[in-house]
């Protein structure tokens, strides 16, 4: 097995794993346009060309990201592809210096096993305000949000509101 960067010509199967555990509403959906938008966020476990696994490193901030779209196939699953993966995310996370990486999942005890911690909601600002908001359990989330810190008791850098630029749309004849 190998772990690598997905290429474009990935990302069909990569669209296939995610939303078969999106259809058991174990992740949320992608669409193959946003697979091949973030195509160069996605790591593949490739075997006899054909993909075992997918996780992606999304940036959210000058310090952070997430670890996203965590889909192991049933049949290489429990052989250690979900955690190879996540440590390539871990690993590309400390290349860029950032300080903490975090991910909603419903998988908390894979999660633990790799250092990450639970935490509330609303601790999680930055993403509430770039991906939750436009999310269709915004309101009902049952994901569990976690965190792993890269460097031991930094802070990541401080969230405003402002510098995320979210049109206001004014309908026109109300005051």
């Amino acid at each position: 097995m190998e772990i690598r960067k997905a290429k474009t010509k990935d990302a069909i199967q990569i669209h296939d794993l995610v939303n078969r555990y999106a259809k058991q509403e174990q992740m949320l959906p992608r669409t193959l346009l946003s697979i091949y938008e973030n195509i160069r966020d996605f790591y593949v476990a490739e075997e006899n060309g054909c993909i075992l696994g997918c996780s992606a490193l999304h940036f959210t901030w000058g310090d952070m990201a997430e670890v996203r779209s965590l889909a192991v196939d049933a049949e290489a699953g429990r052989k250690g592809v979900g955690r190879a993966l996540v440590e390539a995310n871990i690993a590309e996370a400390r290349s860029h210096g950032l300080v903490q990486v975090y991910a909603f999942t419903y998988v908390v005890d894979f999660f633990t096993k790799l250092g990450f911690r639970v935490v509330p909601h609303e601790s999680m600002p930055r993403k509430t305000w770039m991906d939750c908001i436009n999310c269709p359990k915004f309101n009902c989330c049952d994901e569990i949000a976690m965190v792993l810190d890269l460097v031991e008791n930094a802070t990541p850098e401080p969230f405003d509101v402002s510098q995320v630029n979210i049109p206001i749309v004014k309908i026109s004849g109300r005051s």
